[in-house]
């Protein structure tokens, strides 16, 4: 995905949750800096609240972490608040949105983003994150398959899960 209207789409708040919090939090995984975590803590927090941003946090954490046990499958993202989208974070985005509004968006991502053996535990994890945001009235809008098809068929032969 590239800048135009996924500008607007990146700067609604559901979206930005989702995928910032992502960024930062894996950004933690990866550099062992809680720096990012922090970052991520004070976008819920502003957003959310403190209680309802901690909630938040909690599950963010769940699926991140569960993402990242596909060990043989490393996850890549851009840095934060970049406008532009690699594979793994128009899955992520596909399949939270997806488990909040179209369970055949959310299988299709699911099927791309996790390992085989993985699958039941990321689609828990994803799917409790998703109705996090949701009940707290973080609805994001619904990606299209054919959207995510179509990314898919462009990165085909480049390596992701």
């Amino acid at each position: 995905m590239h800048t135009g209207a996924n500008d607007i789409y990146l700067e609604r708040q559901p979206e930005r949750l989702v995928l910032e919090g992502y960024r930062r939090w894996s950004a933690g995984f990866e550099t062992g800096s809680i720096a990012p975590w922090e970052m991520a803590w004070d976008l819920y927090n502003d957003a959310l609240g403190h209680h309802n941003g901690g909630l938040a946090i909690n599950s963010l954490s769940q699926y991140v972490r569960t993402l990242k046990r596909c060990a043989t499958c490393p996850l890549r993202s851009f840095p934060y608040d970049s406008q532009h989208l690699c594979i793994e974070e128009c899955l992520t985005m596909g399949l939270i949105a997806g488990l909040q509004n179209d369970a055949d968006t959310a299988a299709l991502c699911l099927q791309h983003i996790a390992c085989t053996q993985r699958c039941e535990e990321v689609e828990h994890a994803a799917a409790n994150f998703a109705q996090t945001l949701k009940g707290m009235g973080q609805i994001m809008l619904p990606v299209p398959s054919n959207v995510l098809t179509d990314i898919l068929e462009k990165a085909r032969g480049k390596s992701f899960h």
